[in-house]
């Protein structure tokens, strides 16, 4: 009877707007573990991050001020038309705020039409949703892949071990 309740209580779950807030913070935390140094990167050029037996992640970024930064990453794929990006997500990052949100999203799962354009259009605020949590998703499938951007001109440093500091914290 728990497993139906818990089930049921989940279908019926409406999102809302601290629920979309919680996956903003948690994609700019994992941009951050992904770029290290968000303003180190030079504009308009591609960076690729390769990982043996994973396909090559790009990133590039579009545009930088104080407070946002925007850029794009994708896969490159290719097929009898050519090579395309997916999912070709675009993310700003609001620095002051910590929070990172996708503003444009195209060819998904290797449709070339199927766009997401927070810029253009108004979305429900599940639609919102759906698609913060696919990046959530996505950035967490890549870090355990081993992605990572090195800023150019320096070594790639290893990440700290987070499960042994804060193993070593729990007693």
């Amino acid at each position: 009877m728990l497993v139906t309740d818990t089930k049921t209580r989940l279908r019926d779950h409406q999102n809302d707007l601290s629920d979309l807030m919680a996956i903003y913070e948690c994609n700019y935390i994992r941009l951050r573990q992904l770029l290290r140094e968000a303003g180190a990167y030079d504009l308009d050029v591609t960076y690729v991050s390769q990982v043996p037996r994973a396909l090559d992640l790009h990133l590039y970024i579009h545009e930088r001020s104080r407070y946002t930064t925007t850029l794009t990453l994708t896969y490159l794929f290719a097929d009898e038309q050519g090579e395309f990006p997916a999912p070709d997500i675009r993310v700003r990052l609001y620095h002051d705020a910590r929070l990172a949100e996708v503003i444009a999203c195209g060819r998904r799962r290797g449709r070339r039409d199927a766009v997401y354009d927070r810029m253009r259009n108004r979305y429900s605020l599940d639609r919102k949703w759906y698609m913060n949590r696919f990046l959530q998703k996505w950035l967490g499938y890549c870090l355990r892949q081993g992605h990572r951007f090195t800023p150019p001109g320096q070594t790639d440093a290893p990440l700290p071990d987070w499960e042994g500091l804060l193993s070593g914290m729990v007693r």
